[in-house]
């Protein structure tokens, strides 16, 4: 009897997440029907309601999001980290709702009167390149539209991606991801298909601020330990190409700049010690960025979880 009862306890909640899955799909659906029928201040003064709701209604993750806050600003008041905290709920909102826009994006065109590139010195090595190139960012500004942006303006790239639990929304996301010409790999067959890109000159994405579910490698973020991402080290030493730190900030006017800036490899081989600094010099630009303006980051992961 208590087997049975068991088998229908975890058949009614693999039931319910099912559901839960498809409604959500749906409701993200719905919502990038209605955000495209909306002018971009439209959308904008939506992503203020929806981040306010998220914020003080819901409570979305707040306690983890003011106690990161805290912990990396310890000398700014509790005014200051209220109005941090609601800048970045906001800025979550309209990540999201801009995203759900993606489709309204079709060209060149389009992608220049959303986005500004700043990369002299990029676009001085691509312009007479013989090699593929990494690119390391954070989840920080709207980091899906510089990805559709860069796409479209400089050359198409593929990005590592997470695969989603739901997978209709997943498929959904990537739909959104490819529309410039991007490509997507997921990280189970980031090593095969990331090297081979890079030996064929392309270029490959990967986003280099979250906790690493490895948790093999540990370092210092933001002042605190946690594990260190390796990863855009390893490609770009391995393969043998440039690393490209790009970053992608709100101009405040509903335009974003995309600043793309080399970090040095010249010095450094294929080995463990030095990937290790390389991926610190990354992550420190990373919190260079936060640091200046961190209602832009994603502070809604626990980036410290496995420290």
């Amino acid at each position: 009897m208590g087997v049975n009862a068991d088998r229908l306890r975890n058949g009614f909640r693999t039931a319910i997440k099912s559901e839960s899955r498809v409604l959500t799909f749906h409701a993200v659906n719905l919502l990038g029907l209605i955000v495209r029928k909306l002018t971009r201040r439209q959308t904008r003064k939506l992503a203020v309601l929806t981040g306010d709701f998220m914020h003080r209604v819901i409570g979305l993750r707040r306690e983890l999001v003011y106690k990161n806050l805290r912990l990396t600003f310890p000398d700014k008041s509790s005014e200051d980290i209220r109005r941090i905290a609601t800048a970045v709920y906001r800025n979550v909102s309209l990540t999201l709702l801009e995203v759900l826009r993606l489709p309204l994006i079709r060209n060149r065109k389009d992608a220049e009167a959303l986005v500004d590139i700043d990369g002299d010195d990029f676009f001085q090595w691509y312009r007479t390149r013989k090699t593929g190139a990494v690119f390391v960012s954070a989840h920080y500004g709207n980091w899906e539209l510089m990805a559709m942006a860069c796409g479209l303006l400089v050359q198409p790239v593929s990005i590592i991606v997470k695969r989603l639990r739901n997978t209709p929304l997943d498929q959904k996301m990537n739909e959104y991801r490819t529309l410039g010409g991007n490509s997507v790999i997921y990280h189970a067959q980031a090593l095969r298909e990331g090297l081979r890109l890079l030996q064929d000159g392309g270029f490959l994405s990967i986003l280099g601020d979250q906790s690493d579910h490895a948790a093999s490698n540990y370092g210092e973020f933001l002042g605190r330990r946690a594990t260190m991402f390796h990863g855009a080290a390893f490609f770009a030493l391995k393969a043998r190409v440039p690393l490209y730190f790009i970053m992608c900030s709100s101009n405040g006017d509903g335009r974003y700049t995309v600043r793309i800036r080399e970090i040095v490899t010249a010095d450094l081989t294929f080995n463990k010690e030095d990937i290790a600094t390389l991926a610190s010099r990354y992550t420190r630009a990373i919190e260079a960025e936060i640091l200046r303006r961190p209602e832009e980051w994603f502070w809604l992961h626990d980036r410290w979880k496995r420290g």
